[in-house]
């Protein structure tokens, strides 16, 4: 009989030892851990101790005795047309020649490689090769500014760094070398090899002699190169990732190596029941933690083939992902809710046009997903869509429903339960108190945290624990700085983050559930809300729509009638305090090139301010429009 989801994840929090020693059996250790936990200094956990493995190993090496010719990284461009598949014996020596690259420049255990690359093989074989070595990946979204790179090279200080000549996006060519050229002028410990994939693209690229590397070159010398496992203890780091912090300073999520294989292979079996020999499709970059998590690592690790996307949904058109889906069979996809909304404005058609036969489900995560959304696109596929919540910090879900334990029933815009392992609670924001069902709270997590999540903040751990373990006096608990509600059935719902809040007159609003109630509206594809300054009110929200259908809103008075209805839809969820100050339609909203609305931006265009680091916007028009709106109603 099968067993319960609630009865699973109590067991999970009632006897972590015993219960994460079950899900350890399913990677490979080449010595076992003596200690399945230890936390005997809060809030630092350690996982597996004693224990010793290799993500490399476990991702690449022990399938191939099994499923050597089978699939391991199906990659598809659409901005060059390469299309190439990697069996994992192929995966395997082609990580072999990177390793031996690698080390032929000097890279050894415990080292730092810093991977700055386009959504292309190479980059793959890059982070596989280096947890080969028992060094440290740091990837860093390829095209970020100059002195954003420059920040994250003097953090980690990487012996070596890994790059191509550019990226593609939308068919224009992005130059990845002047970047990286600038960031190294600008960095105080600069690496001493940088090594270049050149795809032809930037024909003008210049090189650095002594210190530029043809990786073509470099492969050449060692082609037929085996290159042993570095075996790690289970709390060596694996990789650095870099998420933003408050301050301004980037923060580096630092991941162990025994604990994330741990927590990414019981995920594949619990949440996302992918099953070895089938085909999983995240679309994500691997600069963000959905690529690490679940481009690269988590199918790996299950034995499944991986789809790596370079493009965009709705090039060459809005059938592009489900084409796929066809073309490989694709059984588990990945994305965000973001990218649905833009498939949300074309022609449905194109998700009747292929066969999705092999699709058992639709995960989504990324930011909140709004009920209209999530309807659509289940309506649309006729599959599940599970919704579930994570963080960059924690590697893989804090909610969600696990279908390979239980199906329990979804409930759109819900991203379910707590996650097994997680003692996940819902706390009032200044006494720390719990709130009960249907009360709005703090999403916080009381540690240890569960296998997989960050162990540390890279080379601070006194920021570690102040920046996630202090924002309630007297508890020692992790915050998510996320806002959550519980129904009366126990689904949990995310309502936007902690600083993300509007005070209306003393009342408290989350942005989204003011986005919520607006894109109730039948025209409102997706929209950001902001909170802006008011002399009278304190703050106001301010609303930036997209319309599904904007031919009907070429005139002042069909924008003014369209925000009438806004406005009185509002007033029906909200009441008239959440109403916006403005709805300001526009026809697509400033994104980063991973899809997130740079909301912060928006606001501070909205009060006068500079609108900060723009360096990942997607399309400069976007932020062009959002100044013609704002001075639409200021002037």
């Amino acid at each position: 009989m099968a067993e319960s989801y609630r009865n699973f994840h109590r067991r999970s929090i009632e006897d972590r030892e015993g219960f994460w020693r079950e899900q350890a059996a399913l990677i490979e250790w080449e010595r076992p851990f003596e200690r399945v936990l230890d936390y005997d200094r809060p809030p630092f956990a350690r996982w597996f101790v004693g224990g010793r493995t290799n993500l490399c190993h476990n991702a690449v090496d022990r399938h191939l005795a099994t499923r050597a010719a089978q699939p391991a990284l199906i990659y598809v461009s659409t901005e060059t047309g390469a299309e190439r598949t990697y069996t994992y014996g192929e995966l395997h020596a082609e990580v072999n020649r990177c390793a031996a690259m690698l080390q032929a420049l000097g890279v050894g255990k415990g080292d730092r490689v810093l991977i700055y690359m386009p959504m292309i093989p190479e980059a793959v074989f890059a982070m596989l090769a280096t947890v080969r070595l028992g060094a440290v990946h740091s990837v860093v979204f390829g095209g970020f500014a100059s002195h954003s790179l420059a920040a994250r090279i003097d953090d980690a200080r990487p012996a070596v760094m890994i790059t191509a000549d550019a990226g593609m996006r939308m068919g224009k060519v992005i130059a990845y070398k002047p970047l990286v050229d600038e960031a190294l002028r600008l960095a105080q410990q600069p690496p001493k090899n940088v090594v270049i994939f050149d795809r032809g693209l930037d024909k003008s690229m210049a090189r650095v002699a002594g210190r530029d590397v043809d990786y073509a070159e470099l492969r050449a010398r060692h082609m037929d190169a085996q290159v042993p496992v570095t075996w790690l203890e289970s709390n060596e780091p694996s990789y650095i990732l870099y998420t933003s912090g408050t301050t301004g300073r980037p923060k580096g999520v630092q991941r162990d190596t025994g604990g994330h294989a741990v927590s990414l292979i019981a995920s594949m079996k619990h949440i996302y029941c992918g099953e070895p020999g089938e085909t999983y499709f995240a679309t994500s970059d691997i600069g963000w933690v959905v690529g690490h998590s679940y481009i690269v690592y988590a199918p790996l690790l299950r034995g499944m083939a991986s789809v790596m996307y370079e493009g965009v949904p709705v090039r060459p058109d809005a059938g592009i992902w489900w084409k796929l889906v066809e073309q490989y069979k694709v059984a588990v996809m990945f994305s965000a809710p973001t990218a649905i909304r833009v498939l949300k404005k074309h022609d449905p058609a194109y998700l009747k046009k292929y066969d999705l036969s092999s699709l058992k489900h639709l995960f989504l995560a990324g930011e909140p997903l709004d009920e209209p959304t999530a309807r659509w696109i289940a309506d649309a596929l006729e599959r599940p869509v599970i919704d579930h919540y994570w963080q960059t910090e924690t590697g893989w879900s804090i909610l969600a429903s696990y279908p390979g334990v239980e199906r329990t029933p979804l409930k759109f815009a819900s991203p379910s339960f707590p996650a097994y392992g997680y003692d996940l609670r819902l706390l009032h924001e200044t006494s720390g108190q719990e709130v009960g069902d249907e009360e709005k709270g703090v999403v916080a997590i009381v540690p240890p945290l569960p296998p997989g999540c960050l162990t540390t903040v890279w080379g601070d751990d006194d920021r570690f624990v102040q920046t996630y373990f202090t924002s309630f006096a007297g508890k020692q608990v992790y915050s998510t700085f996320d806002w959550g509600i519980r129904d009366r059935d126990g689904y949990y719902f995310i309502l936007g983050r902690t600083d993300d809040v509007i005070n209306v007159a003393g009342h408290r609003l989350g942005t989204r559930e003011i986005e919520e109630a607006v894109c109730s509206h039948a025209n409102v594809a997706e929209v950001a809300v902001v909170g802006v300054q008011d002399k009278l009110k304190g703050q106001v929200p301010l609303a930036f729509a997209v319309a599904k259908d904007p031919s009907g809103l070429t005139t002042p008075a069909a924008r003014k009638a369209m925000e009438q209805e806004v406005f009185d839809i509002v007033d029906q969820h909200l009441g008239a305090i959440g109403r916006p100050a403005h709805v300001l339609f526009v026809t697509l909203l400033p994104k980063t090139r991973s899809g997130k609305v740079l909301r912060r931006s928006i606001q501070a265009l909205a009060e006068g301010r500079d609108p900060g680091d723009l360096t990942t916007l997607d399309d400069p028009a976007a932020i062009e429009q959002i100044k013609s709106a704002i001075a639409s109603v200021t002037t």
